[in-house]
């Protein structure tokens, strides 16, 4: 195993077919196999990182940052940088089957080098949102078509610091979710226009 790549080996080839069926729990990702579909989910990572911040036992909330609500560098209360990395980083991680919370943490995480208190309050919000449903995950299931589609969006100058925008795609192949990212861009966007087509060809690069 080489990080997140495992080659399985031998000279029985059915012991290691029964092997990757049996396969339930990888690298903090659950697989839950059924005759239609695939079901992947890190609830056990997600509730694990609840326990650890003390957050287990919180209210939940039914979004991860409110839609009016704008980060920016803020000089005031700092908080430990090392534990806002870390848990950001964990975070990062769990975004592998929970692309909805991609946007959020892509925009915590543009503050890992000198966090204050107003973004660690962010992290926290997303936390709550994750005890209200840990288990959230990908489907994947059989579908009678072959179609591929890519959805794109953005959102205008929404960077305080800097007023950039950010682009979003998410790609469907056969009615699953394969690819999906949220960028801020690396120029300023002169308009939503601009900005819109930015995340365009964001997208269609991936689709391609």
């Amino acid at each position: 195993m080489y990080v997140d790549d495992m080659i399985i080996t031998g000279d029985d080839e059915k012991e290691i077919a029964q092997l990757k069926v049996r396969h339930r729990y990888f690298l903090g990702i659950e697989i839950a196999h059924g005759s239609k579909r695939i079901v992947l989910s890190q609830r056990k990572y997600a509730l694990d990182l609840l326990a650890e911040t003390g957050m287990l036992g919180c209210k939940p909330t039914a979004t991860s940052i409110d839609q009016s609500f704008r980060l920016s560098a803020e000089i005031g209360e700092t908080v430990d940088r090392k534990r806002y990395q870390r848990l950001v980083g964990r975070l990062l991680y769990l975004s592998h089957t929970r692309p909805d919370i991609s946007f959020v943490v892509s925009v915590v995480s543009r503050y890992m080098h000198d966090p204050s208190k107003g973004h660690m309050d962010a992290v926290y919000q997303i936390l709550r949102y994750l005890k209200g449903a840990p288990g959230k995950g990908l489907r994947f299931r059989r579908s009678g078509h072959v179609n591929i589609e890519c959805y794109c969006d953005s959102d205008w100058a929404s960077c305080r610091d800097d007023r950039r925008s950010t682009s979003g795609y998410c790609i469907f192949v056969r009615g699953n979710l394969v690819s999906w990212k949220s960028k801020k861009q690396s120029v300023v966007a002169r308009s939503t226009a601009e900005a819109e087509y930015k995340a365009m060809a964001l997208g269609v690069a991936e689709l391609m």
